[in-house]
């Protein structure tokens, strides 16, 4: 499409040209003018980031980008060198002062040291693209920005620019290009990655497409909150199996901390950044976010089989369970994520006294390391007191196929 158009002005500049003498100096001066700008509007947003960089990167780790230039096939033909294109870390304010100058102002100084930050702009005759590929890029340190109030630095958002200077033919103009990748998050330490990676979710998820640098809603509806986790957890997990009408509803009474409310009542709500990951949840040492990312990790090492066989309930709460269990034979069980843990998951079953009472019990959750020593479907297998998978599967019909042969 940029290429067509670019054809469509090479032949209306000749027209105009053809036609100069009628059109008159005053004119054609003026016509030429708005050629200019029209072909360095279209040029300028032909230059795109076609590999982004990690959205969370570490200080002193390498990583890899790409640039291409639609145009450059067409405009660059007889360029008697390759152009240079230079990566450099930019501040949200940098960004922002960027954006407003509609990409005309220049970077005065780069926020952080990119080791390996040039890279030459090169023309693929065979695949006829122009690309400048950036293989193994260090962000060496990182500059930080006095932060607003209570702002962490995992909230602190930043970009890589990617810059050059073209000469175009035939015309011979000279353009500055420059392009923003997504927002990054810099981290320094493995530690904060959980919560780089909430601020990157919450940007990806809840920014508008045209927007001031990297400007987010600090409330979203709850609707659109079940959405992102539901597409977060598929891809993550990579199972075609998502979050239920039931899942969401306990993740709603979880995040607002009410659990008098019903599941309609929470559609209209709005859900704050501090509710997903900054307000500790009511009597535990993590955030909304840490423990869904736990149990996001968990499932996507050890359970991605049982959870798209929906052998796991999952997102369901300990009360809940008592109620589902308690009118149920001896021996009927499910598995729930663990409220109490980050990264863990827990069986429930049901033991009938002589006299008919009923008692609820919960195994203390398995992690992602005891189910590396030993499976989830073998440990159900080892426990006598587990009969059937609620409501009424005999665990051996339900898990037989998660069995490992030896004993």
């Amino acid at each position: 499409r940029c290429e067509n158009l670019v054809e469509v002005y090479f032949q209306l500049q000749q027209q105009v040209m053809a036609a100069s003498a009628e059109l008159g100096p005053e004119l054609l001066s003026r016509l030429l003018e708005r050629f200019n700008e029209v072909l360095s509007s279209l040029v300028k947003s032909s230059f795109l980031v076609e590999k982004q960089p990690p959205q969370v990167l570490k200080t002193q780790t390498k990583f890899q980008a790409s640039v291409r230039f639609l145009l450059g096939p067409r405009l660059l033909k007889a360029a008697p060198k390759p152009y240079v294109v230079r990566a450099d870390m930019v501040t949200e304010k940098q960004a922002r002062e960027l954006e407003l100058s509609n990409y005309s102002n220049t970077l005065s100084e780069s926020t952080g040291e990119i080791m390996h930050n040039t890279v030459a702009l090169e023309t693929n005759p065979t695949s006829e693209t122009c690309c400048a590929n950036f293989k193994n890029v260090l962000l060496k340190k990182i500059k930080r920005c006095e932060r607003k109030g209570s702002e962490s630095v995992t909230e602190e958002k930043c970009a890589v620019l990617f810059s050059t200077n073209v000469a175009l033919t035939p015309s011979n103009i000279s353009i500055h290009l420059q392009v923003l990748s997504l927002p990054i998050v810099v981290i320094v330490h493995g530690n904060q990655d959980n919560n780089a990676k909430a601020t990157v979710l919450w940007d990806n998820a809840f920014s508008d497409i045209e927007r001031v640098p990297f400007v987010v809603a600090e409330r979203v509806p709850w609707e659109k909150m079940c959405d992102t986790l539901n597409l977060k957890f598929m891809a993550e997990v990579q199972t075609s199996k998502g979050l239920l009408k039931e899942h969401y509803f306990f993740l709603a009474q979880k995040i607002f901390n009410d659990h008098s409310a019903r599941f309609e009542d929470f559609q209209s709500r709005h859900v704050s950044w501090a509710q997903f990951n900054k307000e500790i949840l009511p009597g535990r040492g993590f955030t909304f976010w840490q423990w869904f990312d736990g149990v996001l990790d968990l499932t996507k090492r050890c359970l991605k089989s049982y959870w798209s066989d929906r052998l796991i309930a999952g997102f369901i709460s300990k009360q809940y369970v008592c109620k589902l269990l308690s009118a149920e034979p001896d021996g009927t069980f499910l598995l729930r994520f663990s409220d109490s843990e980050i990264g863990g998951v827990t069986i429930a079953y049901v033991i009938r006294g002589k006299d008919g009472s009923s008692q609820v019990e919960n195994i203390q959750p398995f992690s992602a390391k005891d189910l590396s020593i030993r499976s989830l479907g073998d440990r159900i297998r080892d426990l006598e007191q587990l009969r059937n998978l609620y409501p009424n599967i005999p665990k051996d019909q339900a898990f037989g196929s998660h069995y490992n042969s030896e004993r």
